[in-house]
């Protein structure tokens, strides 16, 4: 099987600091997303769940961030009822995957209906699953790259 952490922090660019699991692999089977304990070796409460690694669907959502993405989510936020209701829902369900209690929703984030980064919501939607918001985020930045982005990489 791959060495997940050598992968891990080929697509990082520097050592990753220690993750539980690989919560999402592409088609070729590197990891996409990995889960994050509550908190760094060091005892700091670590801002999000689920971290995304792949370097394609970062660069990708990174572009998305530039062009306005945070700021054009908080506005459909304040403007869509039933999207606020789903992001509520996905804030909660990250406030429980979090024991220590540390009230860091999505992200990072301490206000209820704040965006931080398109990434972390990308990969909530990729790590927990049922997210529409992270759904819709992956799929405008293109998807999980096709082949895989790391393609000349091995594995």
């Amino acid at each position: 099987m791959h060495d997940d952490p050598a992968i891990v922090a080929r697509q990082l660019g520097r050592p990753p600091l220690p993750f539980t699991r690989v919560a999402a692999r592409c088609g070729a089977g590197r990891p996409v997303v990995v889960e994050q304990p509550p908190a760094t070796p060091a005892g700091t409460p670590f801002p999000t769940t689920f971290w995304l690694t792949c370097p394609g669907l970062v660069a990708a959502i990174g572009r998305l961030e530039s062009a306005g993405g945070v700021a054009a989510l908080e506005r459909r936020l304040e403007e869509e009822p039933e999207l606020a209701a789903a992001f509520r829902a996905a804030r909660r369900r990250q406030l429980a995957l979090r024991p220590s209690g540390a009230p860091l929703g999505i992200g990072g984030t301490r206000r209820e209906l704040a965006v931080k980064c398109l990434h972390a919501h990308a990969a909530f939607a990729l790590g927990a699953g049922d997210y529409p918001i992270g759904d819709e985020i992956v799929a405008a930045a293109g998807g999980i790259p096709e082949p895989c982005c790391m393609a000349e990489d091995p594995a």
